[in-house]
């Protein structure tokens, strides 16, 4: 299939029939259509199944070397698959002149490979030597449009964070974990008794460090030097990466919630000047990719199950730190799959899309 710039670029999209697949292609349907022939890309044991984007009918090819067969200059290819993948696919595509926007954890620390997030840092796309374009982790991208606006106000010097990460996050094989957990233990005293709900999902814990039913797991990723984690340290990375603030003070702390969908952050930031915290709700409210929800005496404040199923970050629970007038407190939530995966991959690639319009 050869791509025609007359109709739009061609778009292939590798893992498509994953979590985060399936969520680009709806995605895909309810944005503007920037795109000529797009092309859906699995593994072989997903190869022949038929889905719907922009409302055709699309059979899924293998992941062969043939399924690029077409692509070239203007064309894009978003990888929604493991590192692994990404790392020996994505070079292939490349040589045919394609751009590829992946979502793995491949490239995001590849100097050669721009990092971005478009609310904060567009113009690093076209910045591409090796023609790749990588997107943030799905929590690095929750909070960071919200940092983002606020240190182009205010100048950040300093971020502490902690994360409450939904289990969908680690895929199907998360969600399905949590979805078994909850029914063992629903309807039940578990809970009551140290040790119950251990003892009653056993082993089953799936890819999570401990029993996530309710429960909360400080953890997520692989143990890193002086306790910390691979998480962790790629949340800093990442964050200092699209700022480009290479030296910022960044502490992280990732904790595995019994939430299906949807990201949460408290945030502490410290700026350079005084902080107003009037002028902050101005600066969070026309920040792109942003929604302020910060009424408490109303029980208004954004929960991810607020934020599940939309596409910006919500921001509430804004306040001025109580013994230090340069620093600010807020908690925000995004939707880990959309804004946090899909979106961002669709953005990107319509910004380089856009470049051959």
């Amino acid at each position: 299939m050869t791509a025609h710039r007359s109709s739009g670029p061609a778009l292939a999209v590798v893992g498509a029939t994953g979590a985060v697949g399936s969520v680009l292609l709806q995605i895909l349907s309810q944005r503007a259509d920037v795109w000529g022939a797009i092309r859906l890309i699995a593994s072989a044991r997903s190869a022949g199944r038929v889905l719907a984007v922009r409302a055709r009918e699309t059979e899924v090819l293998a992941l062969t070397e043939d399924a690029f067969d077409g692509l070239g200059e203007g064309d894009v290819a978003i990888f929604l698959t493991p590192a692994e993948v990404s790392a020996h696919w994505a070079p292939l595509v490349t040589a045919r002149g394609a751009v590829v926007v992946d979502r793995s954890a491949a490239f995001r620390e590849d100097p050669g490979v721009p990092l971005v997030v478009p609310e904060v840092n567009a113009d690093a796309v076209r910045d591409r030597p090796r023609g790749i374009v990588a997107g943030p982790d799905c929590v690095t991208a929750a909070m960071i449009a919200a940092v983002g606006a606020l240190h182009r106000a205010y100048g950040l010097t300093e971020l502490a964070v902690s994360s409450y990460q939904a289990a969908g996050a680690a895929g199907r094989a998360g969600s399905e974990a949590l979805r078994r957990q909850l029914s063992v233990v629903a309807g039940t005293s578990l809970g009551e008794q140290p040790g119950d709900v251990r003892r009653a999902v056993g082993e089953d814990t799936g890819p999570f460090a401990a029993p996530l039913a309710l429960n909360v797991v400080p953890w997520s990723g692989e143990l890193r030097a002086d306790g910390w984690s691979s998480h962790e340290l790629a949340v800093r990375a990442e964050t200092r990466r699209i700022l480009g603030l290479e030296r910022l003070p960044v502490a992280v702390t990732c904790v595995q919630v019994p939430v299906v969908t949807g990201h949460s952050l408290t945030v502490r930031a410290r700026f350079e000047a005084v902080v107003d915290v009037a002028h902050v709700r101005e600066v969070l409210e026309a920040a792109p990719g942003v929604v302020l929800v910060d009424d408490p005496q109303a029980g208004e404040f954004p929960t991810p199950a607020d934020a599940a199923g939309t596409d910006p970050a919500w921001v509430g629970r804004v306040r001025a730190s109580l013994d230090d007038p340069f620093s600010l407190e807020f908690f925000v939530c995004a939707d880990n799959l959309r804004k946090g995966a899909a979106l961002n991959a669709a953005q990107i690639a319509e910004l380089i899309a856009g470049e051959y319009a």
